[in-house]
């Protein structure tokens, strides 16, 4: 069975971060569902669980993309770090 990526102009990076989010996301639901855990409050200004603090980390980081992208013309994989980064500093202590 081969699966075409056509119906969209995917490249394999695009495709690699989309399954790696929805991978997360499934590992994160078996995990609460197994242990759920209490929301608690960091630097975020809201109580959150460990789901809303990663939907938090990934919404920041789509924003954070587009400004370094209509404002800088750096790599992109100097980008990747500072967000890779800032996503472990709000799942820690957001």
């Amino acid at each position: 069975m081969k699966i075409t990526l056509s119906w969209m102009m995917w490249t394999l990076p695009t495709a690699i971060f989309c399954v790696t989010i929805a991978s997360i996301v499934v590992a994160m639901t078996i995990w609460q569902t197994i242990s759920p855990s209490l929301e608690r409050k960091g630097f975020l200004p809201i109580p959150t669980t460990p789901g809303d603090r990663f939907f938090i980390g990934i919404l920041t980081s789509i924003y954070i993309f587009l400004a370094w992208v209509g404002l800088t013309s750096l790599s992109l994989w100097i980008l990747l770090v500072i967000v890779v980064c800032w996503i472990i500093v709000v799942m820690c202590w957001g």
